[in-house]
């Protein structure tokens, strides 16, 4: 995920950016694809994170996100990399930091939020295949071990690479560390979603 900002915003490094929100946060808006999307869970821990509430508005999707944000229709957002890497590096957006622990070498000058000032903030989007419940073990099994084969495939780490992701290790593209992985993200994010009692239709 990277937090972005309108061409105009003034700040231009992410310790002036929430500078400037606490001072300007009430006229502020934050725009995301939607109630329990990645880009308002991410922006309601930026916010909890920085200490100050910006209004949040949310959107069917993250392309008009994009659009307001490039037509200075709203101030920030958090979306993924997958959609922001063009606009960045286009320059039709402000990029502030990126919310892995490491930084992209694609964007080897765009800083991680923690390392920018937000210590321990880190919010990754992630992707997981699902089969009806019920499905025979031995067909779960043999979609995970094609799984792991196609993750494998130069081809397709290339085009992830491409597009500012990565698969991953071989050792979590199982059934038992994405059941593991989803227990987790429920635990991180439970709390955080009632304390703000904003939920999904």
């Amino acid at each position: 995920m990277t937090i972005i900002g309108r061409p105009d915003l003034p700040p231009n490094t992410l310790a002036e950016l929430i500078t400037y929100i606490k001072a300007n946060g009430d006229k502020m808006t934050f725009g995301n694809a939607g109630l329990g999307a990645a880009s308002h869970l991410c922006g309601m821990l930026f916010m909890t994170a920085v200490g100050k509430e910006v209004l949040t508005v949310p959107y069917k999707g993250n392309a008009p996100v994009m659009n307001d944000l490039i037509g200075k229709q709203i101030d920030l957002s958090c979306d993924q990399t997958t959609n922001t890497t063009a606009p960045i590096a286009s320059k039709l957006i402000k990029s502030y930091a990126i919310t892995t622990k490491t930084r992209l070498g694609s964007m080897p000058d765009l800083p991680t939020a923690d390392e920018a000032g937000l210590k321990g903030f880190e919010v990754g989007a992630w992707h997981g295949i699902y089969a009806p419940k019920g499905t025979p073990d031995d067909i779960v099994q043999k979609l995970s071990k094609t799984l792991q084969e196609a993750l494998r495939d130069p081809d397709l780490v290339k085009r992830f690479n491409d597009i500012n992701t990565e698969p991953v290790p071989q050792d979590q593209a199982t059934p038992e560390a994405l059941k593991a992985q989803l227990v987790s993200e429920v635990d991180r994010w439970a709390p955080l979603i009632r304390a703000a009692g904003q939920f999904a239709d």
